[in-house]
């Protein structure tokens, strides 16, 4: 058993696994995150119960007219079956009598769903990741070193945290690349149908990763290019890949329909259209092409310039990835070029999508959280680019990848000290344009000096829900949480404190381990 042990420990894989685990468990507030979340999980809850998708106070807010004059959630059903065995077991645990006393936040179901999903999605994402980044040939440190960037230097550890669905497409889609991509090159039919399916779930979760699902056989179109295959090969090999990859997009495709149907007695139509028609009846005054109201120019020039959601200052590593891909072009394997161009035309296809879209920001949500998928996919290849062409560029090219790599770990983990909407109702008394990442962290400063009176950063004016007031006052961590609260006895949260600090402890030795495993 210790010799087993022993072997796991010095196996990088392993390792890159169990930091993903802690680095999930320790960075959880015990709350779903976003508004969007709880809704969805609402949806998991009406699979198995007896309670509506919608309660009837949530309206206007939230939710729809649909059959029968009920009200239902506009979200696709996705990310709510991925919920349903966390939440059937959250909800059996919240019922214990040690827990029936306690109905404050965060509440117990919360706790427990939030913590299983995000730690099991951060360990797939970790292990699909190193798996896609050996297939690019990329040694076993540049693939541990590109997953380590992805988790800790990308706004996917933000949504590790704040659980929307982004993480969950984003695991997906790369699953769906990886397996497709085998297929590819050994004919296997069963990893082309696994693949498929992957990227077919993504529709029942967001309709518009259809682009996603486009952009699996781009990639795989690309490699055959930059392979210069013949024009015979490319055919043969495109006519093998919809014989399988089509029939399970139909299928998952006549799910979502299904479902739509089920809601609003219709098979075409989506949430945006009735959503409009809704809104027009409660509002008149809004645009006839509402909610595409948005100039193209401003949601195109939005998610790239602006400083509350700019796609290069939530993501740096993604300046470093195009810095490197423009240099190195020419030194790329055919494979690693076709990733790249796919990513950044996926990326072009979303911004594109959304840019009149009335909330094309995504709403409250840290950065751009519609793009910020494809701006992972693409900054995945910055640090294994960096660290396997090391000697191939200029020495002030590899200065700066580490200052940005520094700097966009800096970042993330600053996106994690407050819940996500402190910033957003400030800039409500601010006003607009805010550079919201340096908002971030002149709150963190005022926040750990107790200067928020002084600095003029005082949320109880700028907010009327005093729930919200006491979760953006509170470093956005369980313990901290719990204490802030006050609901939870004492023991409860001095036991939440330690566990907490063991859990650090534990991801720092596993990370010395890992980092002493590959130099061997």
């Amino acid at each position: 058993m210790n010799s087993r042990l022993g072997l796991r420990l010095r196996d990088p894989l392993f390792l890159l696994c169990l930091t993903a685990g802690f680095l999930a468990f320790v960075v959880q507030s015990g709350e779903l995150g976003s508004a969007d979340t709880m809704h969805r999980l609402q949806t998991t809850h009406w699979i198995w119960t007896s309670q509506p998708q919608v309660f009837p106070n949530e309206y206007p807010e939230f939710g729809l007219h649909g059959r029968d004059g009920h009200i239902y959630s506009w979200y696709g059903i996705g990310q709510s079956l991925l919920m349903l065995p966390a939440d059937l077991l959250a909800t059996w645990l919240a019922h214990l009598s040690t827990f029936s006393e306690y109905t404050d936040d965060p509440a117990v179901r919360s706790i427990v769903v939030s913590y299983l999903i995000n730690i099991l999605v951060n360990v797939l994402t970790a292990l699909i990741a190193f798996r896609f980044l050996r297939q690019l040939a990329f040694s076993v440190k540049e693939a541990v070193a590109g997953v380590l960037a992805l988790i800790f230097c990308t706004t996917h550890l933000h949504y590790t945290q704040n659980m929307m669905e982004n993480n969950y497409i984003m695991l997906l889609t790369l699953v769906g690349f990886s397996l497709q991509y085998e297929w590819l090159r050994n004919g296997s039919q069963r990893a082309l149908w696994i693949g498929s399916t992957a990227l077919g779930l993504n529709l029942l979760t967001r309709l518009t990763t259809g682009l996603d699902l486009i952009a699996g056989g781009v990639f795989l179109l690309a490699v055959l290019w930059f392979e210069r295959a013949s024009t015979r090969t490319l055919w043969q090999r495109s006519l093998s890949y919809c014989k399988v990859a089509a029939p399970v997009y139909g299928f998952f495709l006549l799910i979502d329909r299904a479902y739509q149907f089920y809601r609003f007695g219709s098979f075409t139509n989506t949430y945006v259209s009735l959503f409009a028609k809704e809104q027009r009846l409660q509002d008149p005054t809004l645009p006839l092409n509402f909610p595409w109201s948005t100039p193209f120019h401003e949601g195109v020039l939005g998610p790239l310039f602006k400083p509350e959601k700019s796609i290069f200052l939530f993501d740096p590593l993604l300046i470093l990835a195009i810095l490197l891909l423009v240099v190195l072009w020419k030194r790329l394997l055919p494979e690693v070029r076709a990733y790249a161009a796919t990513s950044l035309l996926l990326l072009a296809g979303y911004i594109s999508f959304y840019a009149r879209y009335t909330y094309w920001a995504g709403d409250f949500a840290w950065g751009d959280r519609y793009v910020s998928t494809a701006v992972e996919m693409a900054a995945l290849l910055a640090v294994p680019l960096l660290l396997r062409h090391r000697l191939d560029v200029p020495r002030l090219i590899w200065r700066t990848g580490i200052v940005f790599l520094a700097t966009s770990f800096v970042i993330q983990i600053a996106s994690l000290a407050f819940w996500l909407p402190l910033e957003i109702y400030q800039m409500e008394s601010l006003g607009h344009p805010t550079f919201v990442i340096a908002l971030r962290f002149k709150n963190i400063a005022a926040f750990a000096l107790g200067k928020m009176d002084a600095w003029g950063l005082n949320t109880e004016e700028m907010t009327q829900d005093a729930w919200d007031y006491v979760h953006i006052t509170t470093w956005n961590f369980l313990p901290f949480l719990l204490r802030r609260v006050g609901a939870a006895p004492a023991w409860v949260v001095r036991t939440a404190f330690a566990v907490w600090g063991i859990a650090l402890t534990a991801l720092a030795a596993v990370l010395w381990r890992l980092r002493a495993t590959l130099q061997q």
